[in-house]
């Protein structure tokens, strides 16, 4: 029989990943369950997984740290769980490059909702990694962007910091950039950025254009002036402050 997606279950407690499993089974889902990061290796190698499910507090490697080693290795996106919830333990599972973070305890239909979600978002962005959004488009779209010393090129998603140091982007960071980029020195509103990147409204988090930008920001934290690139106007939203120019082939 036919599954949905192939899920990893990874948590030291035999409970929650029997209970897990069987939840997800019933909704139509293969699960493989994992009692650690050593165990989740042998999963991944050994099956096609879509989605991990994560638990952060683990013996051994925890459960950021795997998230980081799958990101760094384009490894299948991440949803964390942790029996903190605190603002800060979710922000720092998104700088891991976690795509989701669900506190425990939860209920198990809220955790599909959020795989569903994810799962939707990453399909989408691997289409349009493929595809452009119209011929027109991708024959208009400039081959470069250059300001305060930087060199973004959208169609590869790289950033090129002014020591030469090249960066990769994601297709959210990618999308964000480009929109800020064109409309340089101009204040966006979250809505208009959320229209402007035709953000999809099933993404985890209701405040997911902050998210996208707090993790731009750290990747150009590093150049002259750099910290202040994107400002946070109050009442307002964002601004990308530099002058752009644009790099034509």
């Amino acid at each position: 029989m036919t599954c949905l997606a192939h899920i990893a279950v990874v948590d030291d407690d035999r409970e929650i990943r029997d209970l897990l499993a069987g939840f997800l089974a019933g909704n139509g889902y293969c699960a493989t369950t994992a009692a650690d990061a050593r165990a989740m290796d042998k999963v991944l190698a050994e099956n096609r997984i879509h989605l991990v499910v994560l638990d952060i507090m683990m013996p051994g490697e925890d459960g950021l740290s795997v998230c980081r080693r799958l990101r760094a290795a384009s490894g299948p996106p991440v949803i964390l769980l942790s029996a903190r919830g605190e603002e800060i333990d979710r922000i720092v599972g998104l700088e891991m490059g976690a795509e989701d973070y669900l506190a425990k305890p939860f209920n198990p239909r809220e955790l599909l909702a959020r795989i569903k979600a994810v799962l939707r978002w990453r399909q989408a962005d691997d289409e349009a990694a493929i595809v452009p959004s119209s011929p027109r488009e991708a024959a208009c779209e400039p081959a470069v962007f250059l300001f305060s010393g930087w060199r973004f090129e959208p169609a590869s998603r790289t950033l090129i910091a002014p020591d030469g140091v090249r960066l990769s982007l994601t297709k959210g960071e990618t999308d964000l950039l480009a929109v800020f980029v064109s409309r340089p020195q101009r204040v966006l509103s979250r809505e208009q950025l959320v229209d402007l990147t035709r953000a999809n409204r099933n993404q985890p988090f209701d405040r997911a254009i902050d998210l996208q930008i707090h993790r731009l920001r750290r990747k150009i934290s590093g150049g002259a002036g750099s910290s202040s690139l994107i400002r946070t106007i109050p009442g307002g939203g964002y601004m990308f402050t530099p002058a752009v120019s644009r790099e034509s082939e």
